[in-house]
């Protein structure tokens, strides 16, 4: 139907399987539709570790429920663990993954990671930023490319602690 409404012809030898390689596609990058990605925390391990933990620079990416183009980047997820709860670190990169892999908002994204986090491992505190070029402002609309968006959820002692708060943001920008 698009390949119509763009006045191509679907009949055209290139663009004969093109629907079902689309399909296909779609199916891929919204498999997170069909996940709760709030299992992965479902095991934890008891380590006497009460400081932060950061996971930076994870990639993902997504597509924007606006437009249905890509957007993708990285998140860093940060959490102080509490009374020794902590997750395996892949488990991090996997809940931002689920949550990426359906039409998405980063906004929705950043916030939902959080709140699945504070749930599942009750930490004194979670930060999550992600850091995303959007296909929708880059190749449409606005043409901007190279235009970041940056997005953060902040929870429990990072909201409150301006100290704890900084120590993420600096340890984020260094490498």
């Amino acid at each position: 139907m698009i390949l119509e409404a763009v006045g191509e012809n679907p009949e055209r030898e290139g663009l004969i399987e093109t629907p079902m390689r689309v399909a296909r596609m779609y199916e891929e990058i919204f498999a997170g539709l069909h996940k709760d990605p709030s299992v992965h925390f479902n095991k934890v391990f008891e380590e006497q570790h009460d400081e932060l933990v950061l996971v930076k620079d994870i990639r993902f990416s997504s597509v924007c429920e606006h437009h249905l183009v890509p957007f993708f980047g990285v998140a860093h997820v940060a959490y102080l663990p509490q009374n020794g709860r902590v997750a395996g670190l892949s488990k991090l990169a996997r809940v931002v993954d689920d949550v990426s892999k359906r039409p998405q908002l980063q906004e929705r994204i950043t916030k939902t990671v959080a709140e699945i986090m504070m749930e599942k491992l009750n930490p004194l505190g979670v930060m999550v930023i992600l850091e995303a070029e959007h296909m929708c402002m880059t190749i449409r609309g606005v043409n901007k490319p190279g235009a970041k968006t940056v997005t953060s959820a902040v929870r429990g002692a990072f909201r409150t602690d301006d100290k704890l708060r900084s120590e993420v943001l600096s340890l984020i920008k260094h490498s």
